[in-house]
């Protein structure tokens, strides 16, 4: 089980990303800070500071910033992961965030879905770095960086709408679906439904797996690749 400290300012955000957090298999809230000295305090100079692994930092609060606890946790040698959550755009923040050591760099507002993202490359970037013993390769190195890279996100073609994209993506992540199913559950065509799952089975968000055991042809199922 992975162990997050959720550190934000805002009492709504706050409960938000906790709710995220509890949503997601292998991760659980351990602690919660409103600002950046107990922050600092719960990583450094807290006897629970060994169960927190990932830190979902804000990088604006009222007696410091996420940068500055990170300066902080850097300098007492503390090793625990960040994902910077902010609605700040900077370029020069985001270097920073990342020289200090910044796994993720995640601007809000941002959807379920895209929080679910990231967290399942941190977990991924983990389970290779556990699984990569004494000196790793440069294909290992190259493995444990690969997974905390997010690929842009590709060109609709002509007539797929990202809002509907988006809702057919998130029917997706909550179990595998065919064409019919989709339609069925989104109120639209098969035809369309299938424009975009076909899409998404392009980009390489999804693949596709032949469903046997019902009368007549054969479905194609579609399933969010994790």
């Amino acid at each position: 089980m992975i162990g997050v400290l959720v550190v934000d300012d805002d009492a709504l955000t706050l409960e938000l990303h906790r709710h995220y957090v509890e949503r997601l298999d292998g991760f659980e809230v351990v602690a919660e800070c409103t600002g950046a000295r107990a922050a600092v305090a719960a990583l450094l100079d807290n006897p629970r500071a060994a169960d927190i692994d990932l830190v979902l930092l804000d990088m604006t609060m009222p007696d410091g910033s996420g940068l500055d606890v990170l300066r902080h946790l850097r300098a007492r040698a503390g090793t625990v992961d960040v994902i910077a959550i902010t609605s700040v755009r900077d370029a020069e923040v985001v270097r920073q965030a990342i020289t200090l050591g910044a796994v993720q760099y995640l601007v809000k507002p941002f959807t379920f879905g895209d929080f679910q993202d990231r967290m399942q490359q941190y977990r991924r970037f983990r389970d290779q770095v556990s699984q990569t013993a004494g000196a790793a390769t440069q294909a290992e190195i190259d493995a444990m960086l690969g997974t905390l890279r997010t690929a842009p996100a590709p060109t609709l073609p002509k007539g797929l709408s990202p809002e509907t994209l988006g809702r057919v993506s998130a029917l997706l992540r909550t179990g595998p679906a065919s064409a019919r199913e989709a339609a069925d559950r989104l109120g639209m065509s098969r035809v369309a439904a299938r424009r975009y799952l076909e899409h998404l089975a392009e980009a390489s968000r999804v693949e596709r797996v032949q469903r046997y055991g019902t009368p007549g042809r054969p479905e194609t199922e579609y399933r969010w690749k994790q």
